[in-house]
């Protein structure tokens, strides 16, 4: 998907209702003259008091008619009230509308209570310092996360258009969200899909369940790349992008992430060799990588596709199943 340069902030707009149109909300129309920007912004500088029609202020569900005068007004970004901090970034690349990074394993997404200080949110706006703005707000656009403790492939809009363009490919699951996986057991195929809704636990809220009630339809494709004593190297590709999904859905397979302190069944660890238990039952984190990312670019419509190394833990931890787990083909 691709669009033009959207309105500069500070620009007003002019637009005369064609015949066509009459009968369109306000919102609507705005969004579909201008597709760069998305159709919650204009409602948002409708509720603000930025856009006027034929002088007047409406709402935003208002329906206009043929011949009316709209006229737009694009704020100036406002500043952020987060610091920049100088936090290093593996950057495989940038530019005017992206940034595309490989986040470690430990690095918070976006400040939360608890995570206020040394996201990536701080690090972009210390390496992006002259953002112009989204949503009116002068930030880097999140479109999608990873949990603290996976590491991986992670795309940022730069800009307006690039926030809703990407927001756009994400929500039509036209993204390709390939991770790695290190998990416990063998499953008895090679190969297959999980398509358990994923919603939030009734007791635990902090906490995702596959097939919980009112659950959001996920789905989940997975092959084995290796296959250890006790264990399994997967390669999983998500067609949705639920919370903890991935997670989630290995568990409810029978075969939990090696290392996930949540979603991991107790002691599974005691089908591997005895050498590797206590190695495997030590994890820090969960050995979850999001390997590939491939979308089309906001402005020129060519394919991008990043790939991120394998990080070190789960580098090591693969040699050490190499060793001392691998299975010897039967004669």
């Amino acid at each position: 998907m691709t669009c033009q340069d959207p309105p500069a902030a500070g620009q007003t707009l002019s637009i005369t209702v064609g015949g066509h149109e009459g009968g369109c909300r306000l919102d609507a129309l705005l969004q579909k003259r201008h597709p760069c920007l998305s159709r919650s912004r204009f409602a948002n500088l409708v509720h603000e008091g930025c856009v006027l029609v034929d002088g007047e202020v409406k709402k935003a569900a208002y329906t206009v008619r043929r011949g009316q005068i709209v006229t737009v007004r694009i704020p100036r970004a406002e500043p952020l009230s987060l610091a920049p901090e100088p936090i290093a970034l593996h950057v495989l690349f940038e530019d005017a509308d992206l940034l595309v990074i490989s986040k470690p394993a430990g690095l918070v997404v976006h400040p939360a209570p608890g995570h206020a200080h040394g996201t990536l949110v701080n690090a972009i706006l210390h390496h992006c310092p002259r953002l112009e703005g989204i949503g009116g707000v002068q930030r880097p656009g999140i479109v999608h996360r990873l949990d603290r403790d996976t590491s991986g492939v992670m795309v940022v809009a730069k800009s307006e258009r690039a926030h809703t363009a990407l927001s756009e490919q994400f929500k039509k699951r036209e993204v390709t969200k390939t991770y790695l996986a290190l998990v416990h057991g063998e499953p008895g195929s090679g190969s297959g899909k999980v398509t358990l809704p994923v919603g939030r636990h009734p007791l635990h809220r902090k906490k995702m369940l596959a097939d919980a009630p009112g659950g959001r339809c996920a789905e989940t494709l997975w092959k084995v790349k290796e296959r250890f004593k006790g264990a399994t190297f997967l390669e999983l590709e998500l067609k949705t992008g639920r919370t903890h999904q991935i997670r989630v859905h290995c568990a409810a397979m029978g075969h939990s992430v090696m290392g996930d302190p949540v979603y991991g069944a107790r002691r599974p660890h005691r089908e591997l060799p005895l050498s590797l238990q206590g190695q495997v039952a030590s994890l820090a984190r969960q050995m979850l990588h999001a390997w590939r990312l491939a979308f089309l670019h906001p402005r020129s419509g060519s394919t991008l596709d990043f790939t991120a190394p394998l990080p070190a833990d789960m580098t090591a931890l693969l040699h050490e199943l190499r060793e001392k787990a691998a299975i010897t083909p039967s004669l």
